[in-house]
């Protein structure tokens, strides 16, 4: 089974390089990443729409026997105060009506709660990638907030209190393309299952593509 990983940034395209393309393919499923363009050719990391998304999601729809998305819930546009779920029955309505009906069964969008970055509090200690600041009094911080919820995927979406910002307080170093990837590699998937329920539901959702041995007609 080969899978299409739409990715919102070049960060979760490392993502999926580095780390969710050996988990899957130990389990004999391919998954490669494909980065999230406008229709002129051009990325733009950020500012996804429904229309955007499943624009791109059409393009790529011939060349992969399965797609999925990578993209995250904060910053979505118009999401228009639906939760997650609401927001990827509306994206699946949409490619539905784009593609057709195979959408259902071809297509599974997913939106990261509420950044990439609530997956890598998962284990703040892996935080020690960052080199230049990494320190105790980083860790006791970083391992504060995680504390301070039941899970990492409920690490707020405020402007001020978003996973990437409230890292950003802690460790003003930190850049997303650079560290994100090495950390979440360093975390890895099975990490991120146990801490994250949402995510957790995905992984299997895509591994059931895998176990179910039907060629896309």
């Amino acid at each position: 089974m080969r899978i299409c990983v739409v990715c919102e940034g070049q960060t979760e395209v490392e993502f999926v390089k580095t780390t969710l393309a050996p988990y899957f393919s130990s389990h004999g499923i391919w998954v490669h990443p494909s980065i999230l363009r406008a229709p002129s050719g051009r990325h733009r990391g950020g500012r996804v729409s429904i229309e955007r998304l499943v624009n791109f999601i059409a393009h790529e729809y011939h060349d992969a026997e399965r797609l999925t998305t990578l993209v995250d819930f904060y910053g979505f546009e118009d999401r228009s105060g639906r939760n997650p779920e609401e927001l990827e029955t509306a994206i699946r309505q949409a490619l539905v009506e784009k593609i057709g009906e195979d959408a259902q069964r071809l297509v599974l969008p997913y939106l990261q709660v509420h950044e990439f970055e609530a997956l890598l509090f998962s284990d703040p200690s892996a935080f020690e990638w960052v080199l230049d600041e990494w320190n105790e009094k980083a860790y006791q911080r970083l391992l504060a907030v995680r504390q301070g919820f039941n899970t990492p995927e409920e690490i707020n979406d405020r402007p001020e209190t978003a996973p990437s910002k409230r890292i950003e307080q802690i460790l003003r170093s930190y850049s997303k393309p650079e560290h994100g990837p090495i950390i979440a590699e360093a975390i890895g998937i099975e990490r991120m299952r146990q801490e994250c329920p949402r995510f957790n539901r995905w992984i299997e959702d895509l591994r059931a593509w895998g176990n179910d041995g039907k060629d896309r007609p």
